[in-house]
């Protein structure tokens, strides 16, 4: 949509860039994995728009922000990877669970961007995962992701190819929906209530595997724990670890199935669940307190156990 000429000029593209806020803040989510630097590449190209129209007017602020948002996230993404390098234990995207009321902080996420996906984008290059995220979630054209990228059309199409083939083989398919799906999370989130192993050792896909972001905190695996035993016995301990003012919230994360431990309004983490052939095949808890969401409003009972 074009900002027409006239009136008050900032009021008009403040109006448009809010409009196109939420996929915006999607875009840099999706290349980042973090939301709190997605939101402030957002921002910063807002004052990047303001400077650019007194320039020269801005006709279409969607498409001029969206360039400007790729841009900045890659940039984001390119000095974020050294630090993930030196991170302690394994590094997890910061799990969206809640819908905010406020149009700045809404974020629109593909269905196809599922936690799990998240996870696997960060085995890409920078380039690729920036090129895959735009044309295959945000479907922008090969030449427009060039121009983000900075490299040619066709050398941006064998990028965006290389990334589909390590998603393709990387991404477990999730049954989202299914009857079977659903009676899989809610005998995974019951049997953890319960602390009951042979009911997860029923829900626990065969090559299941739980990965936990602690950011270096205490009693975190810094290793993914593979395997339904394993996994079971490291769930059943959490479980009985919990004080009795701690519960069980079900919750959707990235748009899949999840639950949050919660003292009172404050979260002690995030788990995200990818689930195929009914069964749960991934476990990713999210413990890091920077990526924890803060005031999470949960919409669905307690899981009650014990």
């Amino acid at each position: 949509m074009a900002v027409v000429a006239g009136g008050d000029r900032l009021a008009d593209l403040a109006a448009e860039y809010t409009r196109v806020r939420p996929r915006l803040v999607g875009i840099a989510y999706s290349v980042i994995g973090t939301v709190a630097e997605a939101q402030d590449v957002v921002s910063d190209c807002w004052l990047r728009l303001t400077a650019a129209d007194e320039r020269q007017p801005v006709r279409d602020v969607e498409a001029w922000a969206v360039v400007a948002v790729a841009r900045r996230a890659l940039d984001v993404l390119r000095s974020a990877r050294v630090r993930r390098e030196e991170y302690v234990g394994p590094w997890l995207p910061e799990p969206l669970v809640d819908a905010a009321d406020d149009p700045a902080e809404r974020v629109t996420l593909a269905d196809e961007v599922s936690f799990a996906l998240m996870v696997v984008l960060e085995t890409l290059s920078p380039a690729e995962r920036t090129a895959w995220v735009l044309h295959e979630v945000f479907g922008l054209p090969f030449p427009e992701v060039a121009a983000v990228v900075g490299r040619s059309p066709a050398a941006v199409r064998q990028l965006a190819v290389r990334a589909r083939a390590h998603v393709a083989a990387g991404a477990p398919r999730s049954d989202v929906g299914s009857a079977e799906h659903r009676r899989a999370v809610e005998a995974f989130l019951r049997a953890v209530g319960q602390g009951d192993l042979r009911g997860l050792l029923a829900v626990l896909d065969p090559d299941v595997v739980l990965t936990s972001d602690g950011g270096g905190l205490l009693g975190t695996a810094r290793r993914p724990v593979r395997g339904p035993d394993r996994v079971g016995r490291f769930l059943v301990g959490v479980r009985r670890k919990m004080p009795a003012d701690q519960r069980i919230a079900p919750l959707t994360v990235n748009g899949g199935p999840g639950f949050a431990v919660l003292i009172g309004a404050a979260t002690r983490f995030v788990c995200a669940l990818t689930v195929r052939g009914g069964r749960v095949a991934r476990v990713d808890i999210v413990v890091a307190p920077d990526k924890l969401p803060r005031g999470l409003v949960v919409r669905t009972p307690p899981v009650h156990g014990r």
